[in-house]
């Protein structure tokens, strides 16, 4: 890679970059989130400066003038001492921004020196933080990106999103012409607030060579009407600018809608502001009106506006659940063939412990841990605590009180997992343990034992012998391989090819039948594997040790990799029979043996297809009952921390690896199972596993011996039984 020769701002396909750079070389290329982002080179002529920001003070003879009118009226020796300054503001805004901040080189975009240059908020000035500088190098990302439709940002509390989302919406505004800018936000009220309390104050108090020429009020409640942008000032062109008296007509606002799932249905939109986006609340759908407002930022196939779109997270049934589907949705690592990812956005979350107030240095850099002596802190006071250690004495402090701690996860999240924590009262299980997995499973980071991979038969050539071969890309993820002498392991019982590993453990599958839905989407297919006590030497006891959560395009293709991994394994496999495809493909292909029957039957009750295909009907309301109750006591046993030391040691904690199933858990709601496919599958293994548990009993019978005998006393002939 040459990084000396002319880049173009943009996607770069041949080296999977973004460009942001506008100088055409570029200089440190940062990976945020799956993003490989090209940043301008490094000036060799950088001066250290106050070697921190510093917000510089425009002169008071600038401050004065409010329209270009009044600075075309000024003598031309005044304008041509001002006109480098002006100038390089421009220069600033278009290309960004280098100073020297702690000794080192750092750059930051033209909006992030928009925002803090520029920008009044409520205490004046913004400060610098490292974490903005990176939530605007990914912004620039996310508008430099051809495939991208803009940014979905999981934030914490009180992190300034709002404001600089506002300052971005008017800086856009103010250099497009016939253009509109939206906003959105949990209530039209919220909405509102958001346009008078930031976005006017904002565009009022920009230096009179940003402002553009304005129609109707100046501070309005409703619209900000700009009939042109605002006139670049340079020194070939300061004699030159007209009288605006003539310009009429609305090229470009910025307004407010009313929260609804058809929000600007209709319009086209160069930027739209998304605020508190995880607030949504019933019958309002966040994701329905991002199906709307999506098309408002695209002309065919081009994508010619972008949103910005954050908030810190509700309660999943608060709004919360819509706003995760779009954010997990949002995943750069994960595109169509288009390139795109399934929202169109590109996700990004950056730690609490980056950005909590109060923990922020004088160079805008965080303070992680308690420090060895006092470090100055970006608003004058000194630092003596860290920001994770005071997090987690926090966390300490609100165990006993799992709904306090969930709402605490959620508004200082350190992870993804805990931004999108439910309410406990709102789950079925026990969400206290669920969570506590949760976390040590994203503490483990690369040390966790899980390899994703694909199934596929020996030189293509089927029912001959599956070879599992490791693939980032793959559909199954899982936590043991077994020994190469247990793989593929069968046997012949009553004449049929059975599992060979039938007394190591079994699987559990939520099956589909239809390929695809109208629309597309519609619920994925998923498989679970899970291993039972074992005393057998390399073969965990207890262990979900196999996950499968996805749609492929066809049917057939769920369910030939769901036969690979229960011929691989040498397990049994328990599926609903009430979607019977799955187990047509398993009995045709001659794997009938390797089918359950549904345990809470006697054989003799068993209907005439359940005899032939095996499985069981998920749908009535005693399996209902069974499946919830087996999943609820797993999570008791093998789930998170057990201080009572019955299944595990003191304060062991459990071996769930599979944070996607454990957070599926957690939202279960057993009137309402379709969203829930690795619910339904992990629960169907666990059933497998513990089949005795739910076996009838048959009852015994007391049998009569009815004796003749006779009465002999001659006063009667009559037979007594």
């Amino acid at each position: 890679m040459n990084r000396s020769s002319k880049w173009k701002y943009g996607y770069n396909h041949d080296h999977e970059i973004v460009v942001i750079s506008k100088t055409g070389q570029i200089g440190d290329i940062y990976n945020v989130n799956g993003i490989n982002i090209a940043l301008p080179k490094t000036p060799s002529n950088l001066k250290a400066g106050d070697n921190k920001w510093v917000a510089h003070k425009m002169s008071k003879d600038l401050k004065r003038i409010k329209t270009v009118i009044e600075w075309k009226s000024y003598p031309a020796e005044f304008r041509e001492k001002h006109v480098d300054y002006i100038e390089r503001e421009f220069e600033r805004r278009e290309l960004g921004f280098w100073f020297t901040n702690n000794s080192e080189p750092t750059y930051i975009t033209g909006h992030h020196y928009m925002y803090l240059q520029h920008t009044k908020i409520d205490i004046g000035h913004p400060d610098f933080r490292e974490a903005n500088r990176i939530f605007f190098i990914y912004w620039e990302a996310c508008k430099a990106d051809s495939r991208c439709f803009g940014l979905n940002y999981l934030k914490i509390r009180r992190s300034g999103f709002s404001f600089m989302e506002s300052s971005v919406a008017v800086d856009i505004a103010t250099l497009a012409s016939d253009s509109r800018i939206g906003i959105l936000s949990k209530t039209a009220d919220d909405a509102k607030k958001m346009f008078t309390d930031k976005v006017v104050p904002i565009s009022h108090n920009y230096p009179f060579f940003f402002k553009p020429h304005m129609s109707g009020m100046d501070k309005p409640k409703t619209e900000l009407l700009y009939s042109l942008p605002a006139q670049k000032i340079t020194k070939k062109n300061m004699y030159k600018i007209e009288e605006d008296d003539g310009l009429v007509g609305l090229d470009t606002s910025i307004d407010h809608k009313a929260t609804d799932d058809n929000s600007y249905d209709g319009e086209k939109l160069l930027f739209l502001a998304h605020d508190e986006s995880a607030k949504w609340k019933k019958p309002k759908n966040i994701k329905n009106n991002w199906r709307v407002t999506k098309t408002c930022l695209r002309l065919g196939k081009k994508i010619i506006g972008k949103c910005m779109m954050g908030s810190t997270c509700n309660a999943l049934a608060k709004g919360g659940q819509e706003f995760k589907d779009l954010y997990m949705d949002s995943n750069p690592n994960e595109r169509s063939k288009n390139g795109q990812t399934k929202s169109g956005m590109y996700a990004l979350f950056i730690p609490m412990e980056w950005n909590m107030e109060g923990f922020i240095d004088e160079f805008g850099w965080p303070v992680f841990f308690d420090p060895k002596k006092p470090v100055m802190g970006i608003d004058g006071d000194y630092i003596t605590q860290g920001a994770i250690d005071y997090w987690n004495n926090e966390v300490e402090a609100q165990k006993d009180d799992p709904d306090a701690l969930n709402e605490y996860y959620r508004q200082y999240p350190r992870t993804e997992s805990h931004a999108f924590r439910d309410e406990s009262l709102a789950s079925l299980f026990n969400l206290t343990k669920i969570y506590q997995q949760v976390d040590y499973n994203d503490g483990l980071l690369a040390e966790r034992v899980i390899t994703r991979g694909n199934f596929h038969w020996e030189g293509g050539v089927k029912d001959s012998k599956v070879i599992w071969t490791p693939d980032p890309r793959g559909r199954f993820t899982t936590s043991w391989i077994p020994p190469a002498h247990l793989q593929n392991k069968s046997t012949i019982k009553n004449g049929k090819k059975s599992p060979g590993n039938a007394e190591l453990g079994a699987f559990g599958c939520d099956s589909y039948d239809i390929s695809g839905v109208v629309g597309g989407g519609g619920s994925n297919g998923a498989l679970h594997g899970l291993t039972k006590s074992s005393v057998y030497e390399g073969v965990p006891s207890n262990k979900f040790f196999l996950q499968y959560i996805a749609r492929p395009s066809t049917a057939e293709i769920f369910f030939e990799e769901v036969l690979m991994a229960i011929v691989f394994y040498g397990m049994p496999i328990l599926a609903e029979n009430n979607k019977p495809r799955l187990l047509y493909h398993i009995k045709l292909r001659g794997y009938r043996g390797y089918s359950m029957d549904r345990p809470d039957k006697d054989k003799s009750k068993l209907s005439i297809t359940e005899k032939e295909l095996g499985g069981i009907p998920n749908s009535s309301e005693d399996v209902k009952q069974i499946h919830a109750d087996c999943i609820g006591s797993w999570i008791e046993e093998y789930v998170g921390y057990d201080s009572s030391g019955e299944y595990r040691p003191v304060y062991e904690i459990g071996d769930m690896p599979f944070t996607e199933t454990l957070n599926d858990w957690a939202g279960f709601d057993i009137n309402n199972r379709t969203k829930f496919d690795a619910s339904i599958s992990s629960g169907l293994a666990i059933m497998a596993t513990r089949r005795h548990r739910y076996t009838p009993i048959k009852k015994k019978t007391e049998i009569s011996f009815n004796f003749v005998s006779y009465d002999n006393s001659g006063n009667n002939s009559e037979i007594k039984t």
